[in-house]
C-alpha cells in the first residue's frame, strides 16, 4: 500500500471513537507525568534553597518552570510511551472497519512484551530528544530538522513494530518493518513533521498508530 494511501485512511477514521479515547487517555496520563514533575521539582529545589523565604519561593519557581519547558520538549515522547498503553483499541477500530477477514489478533507478543517495548520506545526517543536539545538552544533550525530525523525514525520504526506485535512475536514484527522500511520511514518522517507542531502532535500516537495498522495489512 502506499504511504499516502495508508495516510488518507486514517485521516478518515480519526473521528471514530476508539481513536478520541485513546486520544484521551494519553492525553491525561501525559499531564498527569509532568504536572507531578513540575511539583517535584519546585519542591525539590525549594528544599535545597532553605525551604522558606524569597530565595526558596525563587528556586520552587524555577524548578517548575524548567520541569515545565522541559515537559513541552519531552511531550510527545513521554505521551507516545503512556499512550501505547491503550492503543490496541485503535489498531483493533482500524481492523474492524478496513479488514473484518482477519481473525482475532492472537499469537502475538505478551502484554509483558508490548508493554517493554512502549517503554522503551518512550525512553529512547526522549534519550535521543534531549541530546538534540543542546542543538536546539544554539541553532534552532538545525535543532528541528535533528529532531524531525530523530523522530522520523522512532516513530516509524517504533509505532510499526508496536501495531505488528499484536499479531506476531517481536522478530518477526521487526522483519515485517523492515521488509516495509521505506514505507515505514515516509510514514514516520509525515508524524514526525506532526510532532513539531503544538496541537497537532498531540494526534501523533493514535493517527501513526492507525497508518501503521494499514501499512502492515495492505501490501
Amino acid at each position: 500500500m502506499p504511504t499516502a494511501f495508508a495516510l488518507a485512511l486514517a485521516l478518515r477514521q480519526l473521528p471514530d471513537p476508539a481513536f478520541l479515547g485513546a486520544l484521551a487517555k494519553g492525553l491525561l496520563a501525559a499531564l498527569a507525568v509532568f504536572l507531578g514533575l513540575a511539583a517535584l521539582s519546585a519542591w525539590g529545589l525549594g528544599a535545597l534553597a532553605g525551604g522558606t523565604g524569597w530565595l526558596g519561593g525563587i528556586a520552587a519557581a524555577a524548578g517548575g518552570l524548567a520541569a515545565i519547558g522541559l515537559a513541552v520538549w519531552l511531550f510527545v515522547p513521554v505521551m507516545i510511551g503512556l499512550s501505547g498503553l491503550f492503543l490496541d483499541g485503535v489498531a483493533a477500530a482500524v481492523e474492524r472497519r478496513f479488514y473484518p477477514h482477519l481473525p482475532q489478533a492472537a499469537g502475538g507478543a505478551s502484554l509483558a512484551a508490548q508493554a517493554r517495548f512502549n517503554i522503551g520506545l518512550a525512553l529512547r526517543m526522549g534519550a535521543l530528544t534531549v541530546l538534540a536539545l543542546p542543538l536546539a538552544i544554539v541553532a534552532p533550525p538545525f535543532g528541528a530538522v535533528a529532531l524531525w530525523a530523530i523522530s522520523t525514525i522512532a516513530l516509524g520504526h517504533g509505532l510499526f513494530e508496536g501495531v505488528a506485535q499484536r499479531r506476531m512475536p517481536v522478530p518477526a514484527a521487526r522483519a515485517a518493518r523492515r521488509a516495509r522500511r521505506g514505507r515505514v520511514l515516509a510514514a514516520g518522517a509525515v508524524l514526525a513533521a506532526m510532532s513539531l507542531v503544538p496541537g497537532l502532535n498531540l494526534i501523533v500516537p493514535v493517527f501513526g498508530t492507525a497508518v501503521m495498522t494499514h501499512l502492515l495489512h495492505r501490501e
